[in-house]
This record gives structure tokens, C-alpha cells and sequence, in this order.
């Protein structure tokens, strides 16, 4: 890749989209700065100048290729799960020993006594920073960011100013929350303890998603926000961390998103389960926090009436935000549109390449409307919706079908960080909420629950997936955990994140035991996800699989004693 094209991966005057290795339009490559970088064998990213980008790129290639933004998902567990037992056991006693733990997230407070060993030395194998550019230090195989190895983190623990030397931060404190769930040193006074606090930590620091992308989708420019190509290639470089080290590797991934269809057709998803299938690989997602949120609708069109009628509670002081609406195929949806003020937009009719700018004469709202009869990914439908500066108050749409083969549609709004409270429907379904990635087929999927008093964390995502898909698998502790923050201090959070974060640490004691202690040296993702779930705790007056609890709760002991036969 030529310099120039380097500067554009992080430059804010190019727009970052994701294509298929070998199905590149021809839109795309005839643009004279056209550049682009393989992530992996079946997907590159392409960098273009914003300048030069048709108005209707949607409508000219597909929505597909714009990068979904993912956001965080979290808002004295180890005994319960049963970690604590089998560690106390003489013949397993595992605690991560060789195997490594990878975070993708916002970074990790390397300072943090969490991540120190006895002698003060560093347990983190390397930090690839996305958000620090340094040409001399890149790493090899990528084209941005700095990377510090352990070396150079344990000259910078021995320094009075350890940021100077490497002043790689983590101002947020998700991914120095969720290493430690995962790996954490053991610190009595504080009653703390990682799941697997022998294994050495390799972290990738996302760097935020770019300003285009976020004005296209109308996310508020403070929130923290990240492209799904950093997200890939910090999977990447996980992956070749690993290689190089000669060691099976948990990767924690403790973000999400609602957009997409959720059917894990998605180019993230998509990676993850063809990586999940490799020999001492494990990854470990979070379900997200959705199911209370009321950011998800569905319905099927009652052929007697034409169509149904959605309700969507627009809060004060909204600047934008997007809406998706995915119907399944062949049934083709349209909609009409009535806002709060009572002005109406008539049927907006469902021809292909159909796109709409819609400004209203009673207030300053702007809405973009485009019409996808044929989605890319899915072969399914999609109606895009922008709202630029929405009135407040109550929108009307009716979604009518012109065909009647079970004309069912879902419509889903943004993630909760995206979006102000006040916004919802009115009458949302609480199901089919999972955040991608969270609906990937082979990766193991946490819900969070309440480990004292055995409740189903009230935020938590429900399944099953669009395609029927059984996720969540199961659900692992993620109410008020205990975990590092800044300034070697501790602190309590909840979320589905730290559900896959102590999922992660469980995965890595299965390949301690497997690879590394030489049981089962052929483990992948798959295979411990089923004696995971074989192993669950069921609470005998429930059915399972549900759309709350997946198989039942995280129990590492009874998974263990599962294998005895």
C-alpha cells in the first residue's frame, strides 16, 4: 500500500467502506483516489474521498458497504459459576497458564496493578493503539496505529512518568474493565479476581469511528462509536499475536450493534464464525442490552387490513438518528408516514432504487428515506430511515405488504448509547433484541444475570436470532462485577459485556486444560461452547432453550464433570 493511501485510513476527508474481495464495483474503483487494504480473505476495506461520493451510493451499490458502528454494552461471581471449584481441584488448577486473553475495546489502564505480575513486570504481551500514529512502529501486516511491546511496557512501569514512554490511555475504562473480569491479579483487600489471572493479555485499542459515519447515521458526535473494519482488523492482529506466540488465544468482544438485518450475515459476524472453527481459538460476545430498551418492533401484516400501523415516541431535543426496517422476502413492504404535527407523506411506493428527501413544512425535520428490495447480505428487504432534527412527539407509519406470504417485518432503532431515552416505540417487542455480533452462529453468546439473587439482568438482550438461531447460549454473571478502573482503583458495573468477559476467562481455563495440558489439542469455539452448554445449571420448572436464559447458567464445574461420561 503507497503512502497515500496509508494517510486515508485515518484521515477524516475519506470514508471508509467495506467490500467483498471479489466483488468491487466498478462505481467504486472508476473513482480516481479509489485505494483499498485486504482484511482478511474474504474482505477488504476501501478508502474514498468524501468529495467524490455520489449522493446515492446506497441506491447505486448497496448499504452493505458502510460500516456499522458498534457501541460498548455495559451500563464475586467466581464461585458461583463454579470457576473457584475447579481451580481448587489438584489435577486441574487452571488459571490461563499459556494460554493468552484478547481484548478489542477501548484500550487498558496497562498501569493497573490488575495487570502485574508478583515482580512488578507487565502481563500483557502487546497493545497495537489504533488511535496513536507513529510510522516507525506500526505493526507488521498493518498500516496504522502504534504498537508497544511487553518490553517496552516494563521500561515504562520502572519509569516515575510510565505514560511518557508508552502513552497508550484508556479514557473511557470498558476495555480495563472487562481485561481484568477476564485475567485480573487476585487482590484480596478489594475481593477481586480475574477468571484466568495467569494468562498474559494481548489488547487492540479501537480508534473511534470516523466523523462521516456517524453524521450518515446521525450518532451524536460525543458518544464513544466503532467501525466494524477497525474491529476486523484488531481481530486480525489478535489472531496473528497468537500465531507468533505459539499459544490458543480467548478473544472477549464487548461490543455491539442494532444495525443489519441480525441474521449474522454481516461481514463481522461473518469473520468471527469462520475464525471460531479454528483449533485454539475461542471467542466469547456479549448479547447486548437491549430487551428493555423499546428500540425493536415487529409485526406481520394482517392481510384483511393491508397493513400495520407503528407508533414511535420521538423525545425532546433529538438532533437525528436512524431507523431500519427489514422485512422478509419475497413479500415487498412499503410504508406511509404521518408525523406529530399531523403532516402526511403518502405510500412511499417499494420500486427498486427508491430514495426519498422528505422536508416538512411545519418544523425544521428533514427525513431520507431508501428503499433496498434486495439486500445484499440477506436477499431480504430494507427500509433505511435518517431523522434529521425530529419533532417531538408521536410518528405514525403504516408498513403495508403487497404479497401475503407471511409478510412479517422487524424495524429496530439505533443502541441505547446512540440514542436519548425519550425515544422508543410504543409498543416494542422485547425479542429478537441480540446485538450483532451477538447473533453469529459458532461464537458463544452471554446474557448477563444477577449471580446473588439468580435474576436475568433486567437490560439484557433476548433471542433467538431472525434465522431461529439459539442464542443466547447461556447466561454468566454481569450484575454489579467487581473489576479495575483508573488510578489502581476498583470499581462496580453490569452489562452483557462482562457476561463475555468471564465467558472468556472460562474459555481460556478449557483451552488451558485441552491444548496446553495436552487433553483435547483440537479444541475450537464450537466444541467448547457444547460442553458449556452441556454443563449448564437449568432451573427444572423452565423450558429451555428460552429467549432469556439460552441453555440455562454458566456452570464450569458441572461442564468439567459433563466430560467424565
Amino acid at each position: 500500500m503507497n503512502q497515500n493511501c496509508i494517510e486515508r485510513i485515518i484521515s477524516e476527508d475519506y470514508a471508509d467502506f467495506i467490500l467483498q474481495n471479489d466483488q468491487i464495483p466498478e462505481i467504486l474503483t472508476s473513482i480516481p483516489e479509489f485505494c483499498y487494504d485486504i482484511i482478511n480473505y474474504t474482505h477488504a476495506v476501501a478508502y474514498l474521498p468524501i468529495s467524490e461520493l455520489p449522493n446515492d451510493l446506497i441506491q447505486k451499490y448497496s448499504y452493505s458497504i458502510f460500516p456499522k458502528c458498534y457501541g460498548l454494552m455495559d451500563v464475586q461471581s467466581l464461585e458461583e459459576t463454579g470457576i473457584t471449584r475447579i481451580q481448587n481441584v489438584p489435577n486441574l488448577s487452571l488459571t490461563g497458564h499459556g494460554v493468552l486473553i484478547g481484548i478489542i475495546d477501548t484500550g487498558i489502564d496497562y498501569s493497573h496493578q490488575a495487570f502485574r505480575n508478583s515482580d512488578g513486570s507487565t502481563k500483557i504481551i502487546s497493545i497495537w493503539d489504533q488511535t496513536i500514529n507513529n510510522t516507525s512502529s506500526i505493526p507488521m501486516g498493518f498500516y496504522y496505529g502504534t504498537e508497544y511491546l511487553q518490553d517496552q511496557i516494563d521500561l515504562a512501569l520502572k519509569s516515575a512518568d510510565p505514560f511518557a514512554i508508552v502513552p497508550s490511555i484508556d479514557n473511557n475504562g470498558h476495555g480495563t474493565f472487562l481485561a481484568g473480569i477476564v485475567a485480573g491479579t487476585k487482590n484480596n483487600a478489594k475481593k477481586f479476581s480475574g477468571v484466568v489471572p495467569d494468562s498474559r493479555i494481548v489488547v487492540v485499542k479501537i480508534k473511534p469511528a470516523k466523523q462521516y459515519l456517524k453524521s450518515f447515521f446521525l450518532i451524536p458526535p460525543e458518544v464513544d462509536c466503532y467501525q466494524e473494519n477497525d474491529i476486523m482488523l484488531g481481530i486480525r492482529y489478535l489472531l496473528e499475536i497468537a500465531k507468533k506466540n505459539s499459544s490458543p488465544i480467548s478473544i472477549c468482544i464487548g461490543l455491539g450493534t442494532s444495525q443489519g438485518s441480525h441474521e449474522s450475515r454481516d461481514a463481522l459476524s461473518t469473520y468471527l464464525t469462520s475464525i471460531a472453527d479454528h483449533k485454539g481459538v475461542g471467542i466469547s460476545v456479549a448479547a447486548g442490552n437491549e430487551g428493555n430498551s423499546g428500540h425493536h418492533y415487529s409485526a406481520i401484516v394482517d392481510e384483511k387490513i393491508g397493513y400495520d400501523t407503528v407508533e414511535l415516541k420521538v423525545g425532546p431535543n433529538s438532533k437525528g438518528f436512524s431507523m431500519e426496517l427489514w422485512g422478509n422476502s419475497p413479500n415487498i413492504f412499503s410504508i406511509d408516514i404521518l408525523s406529530p404535527t399531523g403532516q402526511y407523506v403518502p405510500r412511499i411506493p417499494a420500486r427498486l432504487k427508491e430514495t426519498r428527501e422528505i422536508k416538512f413544512i411545519f418544523e425544521s425535520t428533514k427525513l431520507f428515506v431508501d428503499y433496498e428490495l434486495v439486500e445484499s447480505q440477506t436477499g431480504d428487504e430494507l427500509i433505511l430511515l435518517r431523522f434529521e432534527n425530529p419533532i417531538e412527539g408521536i410518528w405514525r407509519f403504516r408498513v403495508y405488504s403487497s404479497f401475503n406470504l407471511e409478510p412479517q417485518f422487524h424495524m429496530w432503532l439505533p443502541i441505547s448509547n446512540f440514542l436519548e431515552k425519550e425515544t422508543y416505540f410504543l409498543k416494542p417487542d422485547p425479542y429478537y433484541t441480540l446485538t450483532t455480533p451477538g447473533n453469529s452462529f459458532i461464537p458463544i453468546t452471554a446474557t448477563a444475570y444477577n449471580y446473588v439473587d439468580k435474576s436475568i439482568f433486567e437490560s439484557a438482550s433476548k433471542g433467538f436470532t431472525i434465522s431461529n438461531i439459539i442464542n443466547p447460549d447461556f447466561a454468566a454473571p454481569g450484575v454489579d462485577m467487581i473489576g479495575p478502573e483508573s488510578k489502581n482503583n476498583y470499581t462496580v458495573k453490569s452489562g452483557t459485556s462482562i457476561s463475555a468477559a468471564v465467558t472468556a476467562g472460562v474459555v481460556a481455563m478449557f483451552l488451558e486444560w485441552g491444548i496446553v495440558k495436552g487433553n483435547q489439542t483440537q479444541f475450537d469455539t464450537l466444541q467448547i461452547k457444547r460442553i458449556l452448554i452441556r454443563g449448564a445449571k437449568r432451573n427444572p420448572s423452565i423450558t429451555y432453550p428460552n429467549k432469556e436464559w439460552g441453555y440455562g447458567i454458566l456452570d464450569v464445574y458441572n461442564a468439567f464433570f459433563s466430560l467424565r461420561g
